[in-house]
């Protein structure tokens, strides 16, 4: 095989690896949502425990892409795409993060029953999926018009966020004694509006990726 195509070859398994640690991610604030739906302690433990995988992976990609640099020497648009591939692992490894943040608040409310139906919180729960599928998918398909639909998408989970806070705040005057609850919901919200964040992060590394120059999505 000749170096350019061992090169693309390398390239592709880099995105393949990319692929994997967003499915890990997803899965992880998946299954930390459905334990604290069902009171699931175990399940909560379990993705708290399964998170060096991802931790593993990132540091994986790191390397090999440190390590695809330094034999290469690659210029312009894929030297960008290996630049690309260290910051949205980054990206990635984060919401991952969240998802474990997610699973102990999900242990810290044990079997409390729920104040409030948490409809909100799966609304942006679901976004935030959306958006993080998505911006994998524009990544490998360097799409931006796909990255830039993540970034409107980000607008409804702020909304959200900001809804159900102010939701969880009126609970608050009216049942005190529920604070530890309350504050562990208002952290779960913050959450994936955080992993959000992390998913516009990734789509403005593709306009990067693509046009070569830095935008603002979230303005």
């Amino acid at each position: 095989m000749v170096v350019r195509e061992r090169f693309q070859e390398d390239l592709k398994e880099l995105q393949s690896k990319l692929i994997d640690l967003g499915h890990m991610a997803d899965e992880a604030l998946t299954r930390s949502l459905e334990a604290l739906e069902t009171k699931n302690v175990e399940l909560a433990l379990k993705i708290m425990d399964e998170d060096a995988k991802a931790d593993s992976l990132e540091e994986d990609i790191n390397d090999f892409a440190i390590l695809l640099i330094a034999k290469q020497q690659p210029v312009a648009i894929d030297l960008r795409r290996i630049i690309v591939a260290i910051k949205i692992a980054t990206d990635i490894e984060r919401i991952a993060d969240f998802g474990v943040n997610i699973a102990k608040s999900a242990i810290r409310i044990g079997n409390e029953p729920l104040i409030k139906p948490i409809e909100h919180i799966r609304q942006m729960h679901k976004l935030t999926s959306d958006m993080l599928r998505m911006s994998i998918e524009a990544f490998n398909d360097e799409d931006i018009a796909k990255a830039k639909q993540v970034a409107e998408m980000d607008d409804q989970v702020d909304s959200l966020y900001g809804q159900t806070i102010q939701d969880l705040l009126k609970l608050n005057q009216t049942n005190p004694e529920q604070i530890g609850q309350i504050t562990q919901l208002s952290f779960v919200c913050r959450y994936l509006e955080r992993a959000a964040d992390h998913t516009t992060n990734i789509a403005e590394n593709i306009f990067y990726l693509v046009k070569g120059k830095r935008y603002d999505l979230n303005g």
